[in-house]
């Protein structure tokens, strides 16, 4: 019987061929810390009377929370600058940007590799072919601490991508048609390995990061995109880490990308997606483009050309915030910030921004947000009456210039002082 790709990665780290609904213990290539969680991390490695037993595989982020809302974040973040400094730890400080993509940029995860994470979303590391995945603050200390970490290895769920995106369809579109079929629960700590074939081998790997990050959001314990098209430009990919054709499987699912039409999940829940079409017209207090999700170039430059000569809605604040100082770079560098900018966009530093709540737009009682983050559950952003909606940059910036849940497409219908404005 042939393995899986999570099999593949935790039998080559156990050093044996391990099957799923094994325990194995495996070496950890990097233990990533967000700002949120560094606290209860340092008093865990406290507690065992511990320190990192391999510092270079440590990295510790603030992005949560950055720059500091308060004197107590304040606080906790100059404790994480000096602890690094102490223990000899990377620190990526306020204004690098958000963990996921930090990681991804400074090439700390890496296709085979084992990265774990204190945020959820660390599945995104799937993208390149690493088994990434989110810890709490007891299991990541004991992974620094010892420089190896325990998994259950995970049943997987093989989704199968097949053709090209229609012209202004996106990968978000395609992540959250795949989250309303497998449900919210319908992946609970399985590995969902994405296959990509037909045309759509060509996404990039800002287009993989967006399909491995919202794989936990039906649950999954990791989320791996199988390595081709640029990945196999861009790293080293074992020859071991592909999946087996006679893999066994729980469930499989094929999604035709040629298929598909804009999407949006509608509070408060992540797997209650629906066309756009159906929530057309939905009025609009904030729009937010960035986080791990959908805060790459690619997606700042998606909203640049639908915003490009329009203005934001009276009313609608519009916020932009790219995922990290690089996007930011290169963003300012070929124009794009700019046209946000004219648009009547605000511009924020690299990082989570309001995608939890805590700070950079956090949303009054009644209030209605498109956002392109990957969670709309209830109180998610700031007042438990607030909706999110989730949808695409594409779909974002339209909204924010229709004032109005919208696609591009239905733009031009609108008049001219309005689309202009």
């Amino acid at each position: 019987m042939g393995m899986t790709l999570a099999e593949k990665i935790l039998s080559r780290k156990a050093g044996r061929e391990v099957r799923a609904g094994e325990l194995v213990v495996v070496e950890v290539d990097q233990v990533m810390v967000v700002d949120s969680i560094a606290g209860s991390f340092f008093k865990r490695l406290a507690y065992l009377e511990a320190t990192p037993r391999y510092p270079e595989r440590v990295s510790i982020v603030i992005d949560h929370v950055a720059p500091a809302a308060n004197l107590e974040v304040a606080k906790a973040q100059k404790e994480i600058r000096e602890w690094g400094r102490k223990h000899g730890i990377r620190v990526f400080d306020v204004g690098r940007g958000v963990c996921h993509q930090v990681l991804i940029e400074e090439g700390l995860a890496q296709p085979g590799w084992i990265v774990v994470g204190s945020d959820s979303h660390s599945t995104t590391y799937g993208a390149v072919g690493a088994f990434g995945t989110g810890m709490g603050a007891t299991d990541i200390a004991l992974a620094a601490a010892s420089g190896r970490t325990w998994f259950r290895v995970p049943e997987s769920v093989k989704v199968t991508f097949r053709g090209r995106l229609p012209k202004g369809v996106t990968a978000k579109d395609a992540a959250l048609e795949m989250v309303r079929l497998l449900t919210a629960e319908g992946a609970t700590y399985m590995a969902v390995e994405i296959h990509l074939l037909d045309g759509a081998e060509s996404l990039s790997r800002g287009e993989r990061m967006t399909l491995a990050n919202l794989t936990v959001e039906a649950g999954a314990k990791a989320g791996l995109v199988v390595p081709s098209g640029e990945i196999l430009d861009l790293y080293r990919v074992p020859d071991w880490l592909y999946p087996d054709p006679d893999a066994r499987y729980a469930r499989e699912v094929e999604i035709d990308l040629s298929t598909l039409s804009p999407r949006v999940s509608v509070p408060f829940y992540v797997d209650n997606v629906q066309e756009v079409a159906a929530v057309r017209g939905k009025r609009v207090d904030q729009v937010f483009i960035g986080t791990c999700t959908n805060g790459r170039l690619e997606d700042l430059r998606a909203a640049a050309e639908v915003l490009k000569g329009k203005r934001v809605a009276p009313g609608v604040r519009l916020l932009v915030i790219p995922a990290s100082s690089q996007v930011l770079e290169e963003a300012t560098r070929d124009g794009t910030l700019l046209t946000l900018l004219e648009a009547g966009a605000t511009i924020g530093t690299p990082g989570c921004g309001p995608c939890m709540g805590r700070h950079m737009g956090v949303l009054a009682p009644g209030e209605v947000c498109v956002s392109t983050s990957n969670r709309n559950f209830r109180g998610r952003m700031g007042a438990p009456d607030a909706e999110i909606y989730l949808a695409s940059p594409r779909v974002a910036a339209a909204s924010a210039v229709a004032g109005y849940i919208a696609t591009p497409e239905d733009l031009a219908s609108l008049p001219q002082e309005e689309a202009h404005a």
